[in-house]
C-alpha cells in the first residue's frame, strides 16, 4: 500500500480510504469487522465513517459496529486514522430533530462529538469532519468549538465535506485570522470520472489552501463499475444513480464507450476508475466503501494500476472535464 500526506499536515494515510457507510444497512457486524482487518491487513489505515451512517431508526449504527472492531484490542485502534462527520440529524428518518440537535452551532458539536467517542469506544478522532456547510453558523462560532475540542484531546484535526470552494477559502481564511487554528485539513467531496465538476472551483481551493482531497462515490454508485457487461452477464442489475442515467440514451452510449475501452486494454472498469482518480492532483485517495471482502480486494488492485498515457487520453475524450475556472464558464 502506497501512503501520501493528508493535505499539509504530517499525518500519513493510504491512498485508498476504507468507507464504512455499508456497515450495518448493507452489511453484517461480522463481515464488516472481517473487512476492517482485512482492510488493515492490506496496509489501508484510513477509515471514514459518520455519526449518521446506519440511517433510518439506526443512525450510529455504523460507529457502534467501528468501535466494537476497536474493542477487539490487539491494537486496531492505534492502526488506523479514524475520520467521522458531524452535521445530519440524529432523530429517526421523518422525524423532526430537536433543537440544537443537528448542524454546526457549538452546542451541537459537543455534544455530537460526545456521542460519537462514545459509539466509537475511543477517546479521539484523527480527523473530524464537517458533512455539510451550515449557513446559520458562523465560523468564528465553529472554530471557537473546535479549537476547545482540540485543546481537550478529543479531536486532531478538522476537514470538510460537500463545500464549495468559496467556503472552504472562507473557513480557512477566517481561522488564520483568528490564530492558533489550523483550519480545514481535507475535503471530502463528489468526484469521479463522470462527475467532474470538483475540477472548477472545488479542487483548486483546495490545493491553494492546503487540503487533501478525498473523492466520495469513486464509482458514481456503480455506473463506472462495469455495469452494462454485468447486465450482459445476467449479474447484479443497475439500481438507484446508475439505473436512471442509463435511461438516457447518450448517457448509455458513453457508459458503453467506457467500457469497451477499458476492456480493449485488458482491464476492470471500476479498478481502472478508482486508479484514474489516484492520478488526479491533489487527490489524496478515493473512499471505496467495499460490501464485500471481494469488492475490497479489487479496490487494493486499483493502487497498483499505472494507467497508460493512451488509456488516460482515451478516458479524457469519453469523459472530458469542464476546464479551469473561470474560463469553463466565462467563455
Amino acid at each position: 500500500m502506497k501512503y501520501t500526506q493528508l493535505g499539509r499536515t504530517g499525518l500519513k494515510v493510504s491512498r485508498l480510504v476504507l468507507g464504512t457507510m455499508n456497515f450495518g444497512p448493507q452489511t453484517a457486524e461480522p463481515d464488516s469487522h472481517a473487512i476492517m482487518d482485512a482492510a488493515l491487513d492490506a496496509g489501508i489505515n484510513f477509515f471514514d465513517t459518520a455519526n449518521v451512517y446506519g440511517w433510518g431508526e439506526n443512525k450510529g449504527r455504523t460507529e457502534s459496529i467501528i468501535g466494537n472492531w476497536f474493542a477487539k484490542g490487539e491494537g486496531r485502534r492505534d492502526k488506523v486514522v479514524l475520520a467521522t462527520k458531524v452535521y445530519g440529524n440524529m432523530a429517526a428518518d421523518g422525524a423532526a430533530p430537536w433543537p440544537n440537535h443537528d448542524k454546526l452551532s457549538a452546542v451541537n458539536i459537543r455534544r455530537a462529538v460526545d456521542a460519537s467517542l462514545k459509539r466509537l469506544q475511543t477517546d479521539y478522532i484523527d480527523v473530524y469532519q464537517f458533512h455539510h456547510i451550515d449557513r446559520a453558523t458562523p465560523f468564528e462560532e465553529i472554530w471557537q468549538a473546535i479549537d476547545v475540542l482540540i485543546q481537550q484531546g478529543k479531536i486532531l484535526y478538522v476537514g470538510s465535506s460537500n463545500f464549495p470552494g468559496y467556503k472552504i477559502a472562507q473557513a480557512n481564511e477566517i481561522a488564520a485570522r483568528r490564530g492558533g487554528t489550523i483550519g480545514l485539513v481535507s475535503e471530502q467531496c463528489l468526484y469521479n470520472l463522470a462527475e467532474r465538476r470538483a475540477e472548477m472551483e472545488v479542487i483548486p481551493a483546495a490545493q491553494d489552501y492546503g487540503l487533501g482531497v478525498i473523492p466520495w462515490s469513486p464509482l458514481h454508485g456503480g455506473l463506472l463499475g462495469g455495469v452494462i457487461k454485468k447486465e450482459a452477464e445476467g449479474g447484479r442489475r443497475a439500481s438507484g444513480r446508475a439505473a436512471d442515467t442509463l435511461k438516457d440514451p447518450s448517457s448509455r452510449a458513453q457508459i458503453q464507450a467506457y467500457e469497451d475501452l477499458v476492456d480493449k486494454h485488458g482491464l476492470e472498469p471500476g479498478e481502472v476508475a478508482l486508479a484514474w482518480l489516484l492520478t488526479r492532483p491533489g487527490v489524496t485517495g478515493p473512499i471505496v466503501g467495499p460490501r464485500t471482502a471481494q469488492q475490497l480486494e479489487s479496490a487494493i488492485r486499483a493502487t497498483e494500476l499505472e494507467p497508460s498515457e493512451e488509456l488516460l487520453t482515451g478516458l479524457d475524450e469519453i469523459f472530458p472535464g469542464p476546464g479551469p475556472s473561470p474560463e469553463a464558464f466565462a467563455w
